[in-house]
This record gives structure tokens, sequence and C-alpha cells, in this order.
């Protein structure tokens, strides 16, 4: 040790010149700032290249050209309703699966026989492709909103399953026997002890199922639809409009974004509350 080192001062770790201290990122509107960093870059490469000239309008429209394209929908109406039917659906395909996903969820973590009977059953169905449900949901359910909402659920069910199941089988067991002696069993010692021990991994779970339910849209809007985002990227596709395929692809980006932060203001409510 150095004669300069002060005896029981804590170490630190230089921070490099130029670079940005990490506390930085916790200021209000900082971190949403340097997250858009990347988006506003891609869209500037974007427009070079087709000023450019590199690629051909059907290969790569113009960032102005889809904004026309938007426009122009949104002027006849068309634009909101695509918005507005795909939202529903996927809202209402996660509610049912995530529903579903935490009661199933929960079943198999808490019983070892629920586990032993069910877990191999669920595991096969889980690696399925979705487009392979398409076929026996228009047999069973012909073609409307209830095929579509189903296909969502599942894809929707499987992540918060999955989630679930194992955080409650790894549940500190010194907790739920404090739990029980305090008179909890059955339902209240889920409601009460366990659930909230697994809240981060809960919503873990519901995250990714969010981003599932809206993977599972598209194939849920092949169910010969005539509205919604997924029909827009088809329709567009057989219509050779390019730019309206890249605007229904930026609408889903967003409107998944915003939904997942939605959820994350749940998530970070739900943590002061339960943690």
């Amino acid at each position: 040790m150095s004669a300069s080192t002060t005896v029981g001062a804590p170490e630190t770790t230089p921070t490099p010149a130029g670079a940005p201290r990490p506390e930085a990122l916790s200021r209000p509107g900082v971190r949403a700032a340097v997250g858009l960093a990347v988006p506003v870059l891609l869209l500037l490469a974007w427009w070079a290249a087709t000023a450019a000239g590199a690629f051909s309008a059907v290969q790569l429209p113009s960032p102005q050209a889809v904004v026309r394209a938007g426009a122009d929908l949104a002027g006849r109406g068309d634009l909101w309703t695509h918005i507005g039917i795909s939202t529903q659906r996927v809202l209402l395909g996660f509610a049912i699966g995530a529903v579903l996903g935490l009661a199933v969820g929960s079943a198999l973590g808490l019983s070892r026989w629920a586990d032993a009977l069910l877990a191999p059953l669920i595991g096969a169905l889980r690696a399925v492709p979705s487009l392979a449900w398409v076929p026996l949901l228009i047999l069973w359910m012909q073609i409307g909103e209830d095929s579509k909402v189903t296909l969502i659920a599942i894809g929707a069910f499987f992540p918060v399953f999955t989630t679930v199941h194992s955080a409650l089988r790894h549940v500190d067991p010194h907790l739920v026997e404090a739990g029980r002696a305090f008179g909890y069993h059955g339902l209240s010692l889920l409601r009460t002890v366990q659930l909230p021990a697994v809240v981060p991994a809960v919503f873990s779970g519901l995250r990714l199922a969010l981003a599932q339910a809206w993977l599972f849209l598209v194939a849920a809007e092949l169910i010969a639809s005539s509205m919604g985002l997924g029909f827009l990227l088809t329709d567009s596709q057989n219509n050779g409009r390019t730019d309206r395929l890249i605007l229904a692809i930026i609408l889903l980006a967003v409107l998944g974004k915003v939904s997942d932060w939605g959820l994350g203001l749940v998530e970070r409510w739900a943590l002061r509350r339960w943690s």
C-alpha cells in the first residue's frame, strides 16, 4: 500500500473521461432519449438509402411514402379500424391466456400429482407451431372472432404457465411454513404468501405472453380476416404495396412497445405493493 492511500477509504473505479455516468440514465427523460437514438439513426439511414437510389420503391419505399400511405389509410378511416380491431383481439386473447396460464401454472406448481399428470402433455403442446392450430380452430369454431382470440390466447398461455409453474416450485419452503403457522391454507396461502413471493417471475411471464400475443396476432388474422394489422400485412404483400406493408410492421412494433410499457407500469405498482 502506498503512503498516499488512506486506510479504510472505499475503493472507487474511475469513470473514463467523456463516458456518461451510470446515474445519468436514472434522470427523467434521459433514458428515453438514449433509447430513441438508435431508431432515429435507423430512420436517417433508411432515408439516405432511398434518397441515394440504393433500392427501388418496390423493395424499400422512402419514409415519406410510408407516411403518405398511413395518411391515406387514416383519411379513409381504415387505419384506425385496423389498429382498433387488432388491439382488441390481442388484449382479449392475452387476458384469457394469462388467466388460464396463472391458474394452471399455480395448480401444477403447488401439486406434485398435478405436475406429474399434466406437465408432459403441456410441454408437448407448447412445442406445436402457431400455424398448426389454425385449421383445427377453423374446424371447431368456424371463421370468426372466437377462433382468432383463441389462437392468441394459446400463444399467451404458455409463457405465463411456464414462469408461474417454475417460480412456485422454487418458493422458499420456510416462507410457506410461516404462512401456514399464521393460519393460511389453500387459496388463502397462495394469494397471501406464495403468489406475492413470485411477483417478479409472474410479470416476466406476463410481458413475454404479451409479446407472444402480438406475434400470434398475425397468424390469427390469417384466418379469413378482412380487417386488422395482420390482414394489412398480407393484403399489402399480395397487392405489391410495400409502403403499407412497412407501415403495418412499424405499427405492430409501436403498439407492442406501448402495451409492454403499460404492463411495466402495472409491474412497478405490484412490486411496490407486494415486495
